[in-house]
């Protein structure tokens, strides 16, 4: 088994503290699982894979060619979670025109302000990439800051479903998908974080997130793992919107 991706950022000192204080223990999946898809829109991964300092001069906020590395692995996922007909939940961002509800957001980032899209290009930038495309049957909520909770109806949809876990991926890792994980673990439920399904600007955030993640609040996962506990679920468990 390969070494988890975090472990060239931690010291000895930090794996032993890892080791002695009983962090990390596998939780296992839930049941009645759902799908997260969480801002996987060209605002966060360009209109085509290029590398990241090309991609954030037209795209600010882009992940550049580790996004659409992650974008593959999420087909795959939708694949096996849609053959089962689990729920599949997306979201997104949702911004005035004029930029004014950016609020916080605008105070930690001096591009903020540039919402245009790319000369040539008529993309909203909170439209989610066309690969991974909503179906009709999914549900997309709309959101203005980091968690998909944070005056959402997500917990709503949740109850509805009666979901007892989540399966996550998306991006930033160390920003909206970080803040999700959190806020579904205070609501109790198991949550899976499918790694190579999660994508970051920054390579050192994106695996120590991982870390933070798996040490307290979630199970961080391979692709190939999630897909076949996926397998192993009957098809049918929810009551579905209409296709």
């Amino acid at each position: 088994m390969s070494e988890p991706i975090w472990n060239e950022f931690l010291t000895e000192r930090d794996k032993q503290v890892f080791a002695a204080s009983g962090f990390g223990a596998r939780q296992g999946f839930g049941k009645r699982p759902v799908l997260l898809i969480v801002d996987v829109s060209y605002n966060f991964c360009g209109d085509r894979p290029e590398p990241i300092l090309e991609s954030i001069k037209r795209w600010r906020t882009s992940c550049g060619e580790d996004a659409w590395t992650g974008v593959k692995a999420i087909q795959r996922l939708l694949a096996a979670g849609r053959a089962k007909d689990l729920p599949v939940i997306y979201t997104t961002g949702v911004r005035r025109p004029d930029n004014w509800d950016a609020g916080a957001w605008a105070w930690k980032n001096s591009r903020t302000r540039d919402r245009v899209s790319p000369q040539g290009l008529d993309l909203d930038g909170d439209t989610i990439v066309t690969e991974i495309a909503p179906e009709r049957r999914d549900i997309v909520i709309y959101k203005q800051k980091p968690s998909a909770f944070h005056a959402t109806p997500l917990i709503d949809y949740l109850t509805l479903l009666g979901a007892d876990s989540l399966i996550v991926v998306g991006t930033s890792t160390s920003g909206c998908v970080r803040a999700t994980v959190v806020d579904a673990f205070s609501h109790n439920y198991r949550v899976a974080v499918v790694e190579e399904g999660c994508f970051d600007r920054a390579q050192a955030s994106h695996a120590m997130t991982l870390c933070d993640l798996q040490a307290k609040y979630a199970d961080v996962v391979k692709l190939d793992e999630i897909i076949t506990f996926i397998a192993t679920l009957p098809k049918g468990l929810f009551e579905l919107p209409p296709a």
